[in-house]
């Protein structure tokens, strides 16, 4: 670092020096544009500390025209909410009062699920309470001027991710339907294939299992249990499972769980060619696995693409007039309904 001073100083006098080799215009042409250079690197520097430290926390800015919506992953803060507009927001506001109100009444940063900065700024601490939120804003914009005010309305929801799974149907050549030996078989499928999937912490149950009568083309009847179950993931930190980076992931791990079941299925019909026995009793029947991706909201959300075009796939809470009383993925109409988050019509 010496030699590069060094240099750079040695460079410097060599400068210095040249310029003074040359004709007097051409020294004072080469000041000139050596003072301009100087002044714009002050300026840039002085630019640079007005402009303060960058936050990567998302703002959300308000409007007069329409309420600005907001949405908060339930139990979750919320980004930083100004009381402000866009084009207040380029102004120098004089003696500013910011007041917040939120569906139960005034905010203030003495309630520890509210921060509200000098500014106006709030956060909304582990949110759970959707509803309009607004801010009142009193300001000049000269000290001379008359007080101004502004309301400005925010519609804040709640929101939760979707629990997803697969949902497998399979149909397996049975026993007569009153045997036991059905029954047996089920529970030891349903062994064998959570044991599968344990190590990804993933869990399979079954939905409905039922025999019936078929009849075969061009021939006679046969018993058949018609299987439906589904394969979800667990939570990792619940289980006390370790888990780094993407293999932690719910969806990834789901996936894994998938395939195993899937080659499982492959595995019988291929075990079952190779065999010169005859067939047991109960046998899979090549061919009828099938899969089916489920989305499901929690009772009180739902997901709407059309109302929620920035949340799309965010089961949001059902607002006033609507509600979900189950796992499904729509909030249900409901005039009567005036809460947020409504499970009963």
């Amino acid at each position: 670092m010496w030699r590069a001073a060094q240099g750079g100083a040695w460079g410097c006098r060599r400068a210095t020096a040249a310029a003074g080799r040359l004709p007097a215009r051409l020294r004072l042409l080469l000041l000139l544009v050596l003072l301009q250079a100087s002044l714009a690197v002050q300026t840039s520097k002085r630019f640079l500390r007005s402009a303060g430290p960058r936050h990567n926390s998302l703002k959300i800015v308000g409007s007069v025209t329409f309420p600005v919506k907001v949405y908060v992953k339930l139990n979750h803060n919320s980004p930083r909410i100004l009381c402000l507009t866009n084009h207040l927001r380029n102004l120098e506001l004089i003696d500013p009062i910011f007041q917040w109100n939120g569906p139960g009444g005034g905010l203030s940063s003495k309630n520890s699920s509210v921060q509200i900065s000098p500014t106006g700024t709030l956060i909304l601490r582990h949110f759970n309470l959707s509803g309009v939120y607004t801010c009142s804003i009193v300001y000049k914009l000269t000290a001379m001027q008359l007080d101004k005010k502004l309301v400005i309305k925010y519609l804040i929801y709640a929101y939760s991710d979707p629990k997803n799974y697969y949902e497998f149907t399979a149909r397996y050549h049975a026993a007569p339907c009153n045997s036991s030996d059905n029954v047996s078989f089920e529970k030891a499928l349903l062994q064998i294939l959570n044991k599968l999937v344990a190590e990804h912490s993933c869990e399979v149950t079954l939905i409905k299992s039922e025999c019936h009568h078929v009849k075969m083309q061009r021939g006679g009847l046969q018993n058949e249990i018609f299987f439906t179950f589904s394969v979800a993931s667990l939570d990792r930190e619940k289980h006390n499972k370790l888990c780094q980076q993407s293999a932690c992931d719910a969806s990834h791990r789901l996936n894994k769980a998938k395939h195993l079941i899937e080659r499982f299925f492959k595995q019988q019909v291929e075990v079952s060619r190779k065999s010169s026995e005859p067939l047991p009793e109960i046998y899979y029947i090549e061919g009828t696995l099938q899969m089916v991706w489920v989305d499901l909201c929690y009772p009180g959300y739902g997901m709407n693409a059309l109302i929620h075009p920035d949340c799309p796939e965010c089961c949001v809470v059902c607002s006033p007039g609507s509600y979900n009383p189950s796992n499904g993925i729509h909030c249900l109409r409901c005039d009567s309904s005036l809460l947020y988050g409504a499970t009963k019509c």
